[in-house]
């Protein structure tokens, strides 16, 4: 039996309620009987989702959406200083609570998988969850992303397994005491908040030597940041290390991914046995999501062969390689894709899936501090892309940084042989890759803003 709420948290607010990681743990609260309400900056299919599992939610920031008798706020890192939810809540003296420590008191007392890396965290997190639920556990899960299935991030579960996705962004994740920790990848990213891989190095090592005694890393055997983090946790006692991947050494060994469409047959030796199973999302780099979804719940002693046939029944995340729709012959998928390696993950998942058809890509450039760092790697991986439009950087919580636009990535774009086409105006994009578009191409919008919000427009515009 899952375990109730803390009492702290019977009547929070959530400053950005509607935020991937906000709203999930608001959802289990609610779930759990707590008088849950909030405020985000706009109505959005995740506030109504609140509000129909009964919390309140105010549209806009405002010092008198904070009840007086509120018990904690929860914030986030992106939630700025002089929010004035926030400035109110310290006149009132309610506690500040973030929202990594909020989720780590609902996973209190339940056997967790903490789902950590760089890239593919979404993904992984959502097949043990479709997976687990397929097997009747009942698992409790708060994922980034919603489920393309039962259409949501986040679920209070009966069972005795709590799933999440666990940010390393602004080192949160250190926050949780896992019986299960994955580690997809390690890769320097976030440069607001890491400014060497040292940093990056020493902030996964915390987050693995919070792993209950006796519990397991699931870690990437290929990936060559996952490879020196294995080296640094190797002797800590009391963990068993279980690596997985294409290497003959790996522990679970990933001995062939066979493209059909969009979609892939995996066959892994575990055990000495061959195990072969269904992903139903395309591309090397999610048959690898889905061995390591596999090998983290066969640590917590799920039967190999039950799950690897329920991971088959996970059909993919919303912004993950998610098929819009189709007019006039031309595909359109969307991709959350933002930095370099997962962009050109996603581009050569498509290749794969589409052969000699032409690919567009529609990139939006995700905060200035990631393509001042970033930028030329993102212009070489856009040249995978037959074609590409490439829009201004979209701020998210970030100021500008003088000299830093999307002339970076379009330039080293272009130096790699790319052909690019600049749209500052993003209403002029629909109209623009409309008129690019043939019959048998496919469009992939891509990046983690609002670049999201294009893929029905150009539908729209390629069926007029």
């Amino acid at each position: 039996m899952a375990p109730g709420r803390p009492t702290a948290m019977d009547r929070p607010h959530f400053i950005g309620i509607g935020g991937a990681g906000m709203s999930g743990i608001a959802k289990i609260l609610a779930q759990r009987g707590a008088e849950v309400a909030g405020s985000d900056s706009r109505e959005s299919p995740t506030a109504e989702a609140l509000r129909a599992l009964g919390a309140t939610v105010h549209i806009g920031h405002a010092a008198g959406h904070l009840a007086d008798d509120a018990s904690c706020v929860v914030v986030s890192s992106a939630i700025r200083e002089d929010n004035p939810e926030l400035a109110r809540a310290a006149e009132l003296s309610i506690p500040v609570v973030h929202r990594s420590d909020a989720l780590a008191s609902l996973m209190h007392g339940l056997r967790s998988i903490a789902v950590a890396g760089t890239h593919g965290k979404t993904t992984t997190t959502s097949m043990l969850a479709v997976a687990l639920t397929e097997l009747g556990l009942d698992p409790s899960y708060a994922i980034g992303g919603d489920l393309a299935g039962p259409g949501t991030n986040a679920r209070h579960g009966r069972g005795d397994i709590f799933v999440a996705e666990a940010d390393e962004s602004d080192r949160s994740f250190q926050k949780y005491d896992p019986e299960v920790a994955i580690v997809l990848n390690v890769e320097l990213d976030h440069h607001a908040n890491y400014a060497s891989m040292d940093e990056i190095y020493d902030s996964f090592e915390t987050f693995v030597g919070k792993v209950v005694p006796g519990g397991t890393l699931v870690i990437a055997a290929d990936q060559a940041g996952a490879a020196e983090l294995t080296a640094r946790v190797r002797d800590l006692s009391a963990l068993k290390v279980v690596t997985y991947g294409e290497s003959a050494d790996a522990d679970v060994r990933v001995h062939k991914v066979t493209p059909r469409g969009l979609s892939s047959e995996v066959t892994v030796v575990l055990n000495g046995k061959y195990l072969t199973f269904t992903v139903s999302v395309p591309g090397r780099h999610y048959a690898h999501n889905a061995v390591a979804a596999l090998a983290a719940g066969v640590a917590l002693g799920v039967p190999a062969h039950n799950l690897a046939s329920a991971l088959g029944k996970y059909t993919g995340v919303k912004r993950r390689l998610q098929l819009k729709g189709e007019a006039a012959g031309v595909q359109v998928i969307d991709s959350y894709a933002h930095h370099p390696t997962e962009m050109t993950a996603d581009l050569e998942a498509m290749r794969g899936a589409v052969g000699d058809a032409r690919i567009l890509v529609v990139f939006q450039p995700h905060l200035f501090s990631r393509t001042q760092e970033l930028g030329s790697e993102m212009g070489q991986a856009l040249g995978l892309a037959d074609g590409s439009v490439v829009l201004d950087i979209y701020p998210a919580r970030e100021d500008p940084i003088p000299g830093v636009t999307s002339e970076l990535i379009i330039e080293a774009a272009r130096a790699a042989g790319a052909d690019v086409t600049a749209v500052h105006d993003r209403t002029r994009v629909p109209g623009v890759v409309a008129g690019m578009a043939k019959p048998g191409d496919l469009v992939l919008t891509m990046g983690a803003g609002d670049v999201t919000d294009l893929g029905p427009q150009i539908l729209e515009h390629l069926s007029s």
